[in-house]
């Protein structure tokens, strides 16, 4: 017998090299496998967490995102803007806002049109003229449900003044200011989108006190009041608007 090799005793036999190392591969295989398991098990048992879409709202005209979601604005949606037609086109028309924003404004056949207070058509819509217009807004191009031509209007220049609108200057920050009555609890990025008449009155509401920017979606907040979301403009960026379509304050 070699003298390298163990000496067994009488109640023992040795174990082969090949079969010593096969068990402890299997050994090291059923760890390795364990340990994925457990690693599978504590990923699914982590709770959930969600990016506040506040927190990728910064930007002007982004939207901000309430519980379950319901303030995420997905695509356009109900909102308007007052301005001074600039030109006419048989498909609609421009405008330029008091705070110097431009507005793309696209008609269609259901569009309706008011003179004041008055029915009329389309062709009551001239160069110069002083214009609401309300619809489905994508950032600044509106698809026009109703636009309201303002007599004697000058595009709310000195409404926009009176109101303090700080238009929108390229590189410069936003204005960290309100005005008037906030919400009680309100929280940025709370609420649901509203559209149709409630949507409108706000919007018509929000324009009328700070005009100069445009509107890209309603929000009706908890407690029944309204946050009209304003971009185009350094300040406000909210407005808020009263269950009977006051409006209360903006920041």
């Amino acid at each position: 017998m070699n003298s390298q090799d163990p000496t067994p005793d009488n109640n023992q036999t040795p174990t082969p090299r090949h079969t010593r190392r096969r068990a402890a591969w299997i050994t090291a295989a059923v760890l390795s496998a364990a340990m994925v398991g457990l690693a599978g098990c504590a990923a699914t048992a982590s709770p959930a967490t969600t990016t506040s879409p506040s927190a990728t709202s910064a930007a002007k005209g982004m939207p901000g995102g309430g519980a379950g979601g319901s303030n995420v604005r997905s695509g356009p949606a109900a909102g308007g803007s007052s301005g001074t037609v600039d030109t006419v086109t048989a498909s609609g028309f421009t405008l330029t806002t008091s705070a110097g924003q431009k507005v793309t404004v696209t008609e269609a056949s259901s569009t309706t049109y008011l003179d004041g207070t008055s029915s009329t058509s389309a062709s009551a819509v001239e160069k110069g003229d002083s214009v609401l217009v309300l619809g489905t807004t994508s950032s600044t191009a509106i698809t026009a449900t109703q636009v309201v031509v303002q007599p004697g209007g000058d595009g709310g220049s000195a409404a926009s003044t009176a109101a303090g609108v700080v238009p929108f200057k390229q590189g410069a920050p936003s204005s960290a200011k309100s005005n008037g009555q906030i919400p009680a609890n309100y929280t940025e990025g709370s609420g649901t989108i509203v559209s149709g008449t409630a949507a409108d009155k706000a919007t018509e509401a929000a324009l009328a006190a700070y005009p100069g920017g445009v509107v890209d979606r309603v929000v009706q907040l908890a407690g029944g009041e309204y946050e009209v979301h304003y971009i185009g403009v350094n300040w406000p960026h909210h407005i808020f608007v009263s269950q009977d379509f006051t409006v209360l304050g903006a920041d």
